[in-house]
């Protein structure tokens, strides 16, 4: 009898994680290993839609060029789930700056452990059931859980 096969790992990305996975000349940066890793299936990468406005309106601005590449990311490796509500968000008032609890609550909703940005002090002090790492801080934890797991 097979065993099942674990589900994926479930990590939320940031806004200007997306960005840099977007902007990155390099296939290898961590940013972009990140949706790489989305697009195969090893983990679940997952944002909500007010980053993608963000990070939209950035690359209108800043890098016109990268916004089908980033398109292109999106459609193969993110589940784009909605914005929260203010009246879903107010519970959670003083765990991150006032702009960025939005990002923390769709994390928490969409119950994700790890919340992957490059500003993990705009979220403190958190919530206890999400962890705040950057893209490579991210990478060396899965690369510890990948080189401890243990098959049957």
């Amino acid at each position: 009898m097979r065993e099942a096969i674990p589900a994926p790992l479930r990590v939320f990305v940031d806004a200007d994680v997306l960005f840099a996975g977007a902007a990155s000349p390099s296939r290898h940066s961590a940013s972009q290993v990140i949706l790489t890793l989305s697009e195969i299936t090893i983990i679940d990468a997952m944002t909500s839609q007010q980053a993608l406005m963000e990070v939209e309106r950035n690359l209108e601005k800043k890098l016109p060029t990268a916004l089908p590449i980033f398109r292109l990311l999106v459609s193969r490796s993110l589940q784009v789930t909605a914005t929260p509500e203010q009246k879903e968000i107010e519970p959670y008032r003083g765990l991150a700056d006032s702009k960025d609890l939005p990002i923390l609550v769709a994390a928490l909703q969409n119950e994700c452990p790890w919340l992957v940005t490059f500003n993990g002090r705009h979220f403190q002090p958190g919530h206890t059931a999400v962890t705040t790492l950057t893209p490579g801080q991210f990478i060396q934890r899965l690369r510890y859980l990948l080189t401890n797991f243990s098959s049957p």
